[in-house]
């Protein structure tokens, strides 16, 4: 039997401590309902997917409805009085009135009180719920069942599957994943939510990595593609379409050459066709290598902090400082470097003219670590391929970055088809 372990709610959310005392409540405004005991919001009975910080918004504003709740109020609650951005708060307000099906014009239910801050303006009721004392939380977001599968040296691999629908693997970049980490974090736990809407989502830490077992080996992107083939097998999953991120498409276009049959539709965000150094004969030395040497081992060091500057520039600060911890906590220097060095010397060129399932190429515009260039490589070499360029200069989008939304919803239907 494969290992399993599940983490409650309550251990994951990083929401602030004050507010539990609230718990067991479901608030009726408008049409919609939260239900802070299972962390859920419904609207017109439809269950709508927010990101634990938005949640958090609309909880205070429920609570305190009909008073004005001000900015600093917010950060001291929502964010635990940490500094973050405008661009950030802003994100998230525009988030809580889409969830609750208001706008910024209407606004029929939040408010906006000019220079001061927000009030719930709906009429509010509510009413206690009675729980048993341990009972766990009936929302598919209360808990993450971590499981284990073997690779074909024996070494263990964790996985974990969320939501429900149509199958989907994730391919992460190589050791920069941890299950448990992203499962706790907000803009992580947002990602894999969005995606959990939607669909069946699988991912997995990557041997050496996150809750996989920590041995030290060196990367082949043909035994990732069947360790990746073995978690598929492990989760039921025969038919099915991925996602890759970043280095990830490297083990994701290995996997679609060596089963063309199990692969529906791949969807690439960030991904390129050749590894920096074989990208140009003088290639300068790699910078990023010699900030994970430095300073991966410390937390919160600055050359940690300048190698998620290099992929995030736009940040916000916040998330880009989630990013930071959850990739240093993943994996120890020496298994980052080990994959660093594996995808600067690698490159795809030869397997794109095997790829046969539909190919989406997401890309930023200004991507300063792996050019535009790269994507366009990828779009010209697999067959039928399309590319969508994002306007942002992070690596990936983050949330607040003004692609955010059309990101995720072109990402969604096409892995849906």
């Amino acid at each position: 039997m494969p290992w399993e372990t599940s983490w409650t709610a309550e251990s994951c959310r990083s929401a602030p401590k004050k507010w539990r005392k609230f718990r067991d409540m479901e608030h009726h405004f408008a049409d919609c309902t939260l239900d802070d005991a299972r962390l859920t919001l419904t609207r017109g009975g439809s269950a709508v997917a927010v990101e634990p910080k938005v949640f958090d918004l609309i909880h205070l504003l429920v609570r305190n409805a009909g008073d004005l709740v001000t900015r600093d109020r917010m950060v001291e609650e929502v964010w635990g009085g940490r500094i973050v951005s405008e661009s950030a708060i802003s994100a998230c307000i525009a988030a809580a009135r889409k969830a609750v099906g208001d706008t910024g014009k209407a606004q029929a239910v939040i408010r906006t009180v000019a220079r001061r801050g927000l009030m719930l303006v709906a009429e509010v009721s509510g009413e206690a719920v009675a729980r048993a004392p341990d009972s766990a939380p009936a929302s598919t977001e209360a808990a993450q069942r971590i499981r284990y599968c073997r690779s074909e040296d024996g070494s263990a691999i964790a996985y974990a599957v969320s939501g429900e629908g149509p199958p989907v693997l994730r391919f992460g970049p190589l050791s920069l994943h941890d299950l448990e980490i992203e499962w706790a974090y907000g803009l992580h736990r947002s990602w894999i939510s969005s995606m959990a809407l939607h669909t069946r989502y699988l991912r997995f830490d990557s041997v050496g990595s996150g809750q996989s077992e920590r041995v030290l080996r060196d990367h082949d992107f043909q035994i990732e593609a069947r360790d990746a083939a073995a978690v598929a097998d492990a989760a039921g999953f025969d038919r099915f379409a991925a996602v890759s991120y970043s280095g990830g498409c490297m083990t994701a276009l290995t996997f679609a050459a060596l089963y063309p049959e199990r692969l529906t539709r791949l969807a690439i965000v960030g991904g390129y066709v050749e590894g920096r150094s074989r990208r140009s004969a003088d290639a300068a030395p790699d910078a990023l290598r010699a900030m994970i040497a430095e300073g991966w081992a410390r937390p919160e060091s600055a050359f940690a902090s300048g190698f998620a500057t290099a992929y995030f520039p736009e940040g916000p600060v916040e998330e880009r400082r989630e990013v930071q911890r959850m990739t240093q906590a993943a994996c120890p220097p020496e298994i980052m470097l080990r994959a660093r060095d594996a995808v600067n010397a690698a490159s795809v060129a030869h397997l794109l003219g095997q790829v046969r399932c539909p190919v989406l190429i997401l890309h930023a515009r200004d991507d300063a670590v792996h050019p535009l260039s790269q994507a366009q490589k990828l779009a010209a070499g697999i067959p039928g391929a399309e590319l969508v360029v994002l306007e942002t200069a992070n690596h990936v989008p983050l949330h607040g970055s003004p692609c955010w939304e059309s990101y995720n919803r072109t990402l969604a239907e096409f892995l849906t088809g």
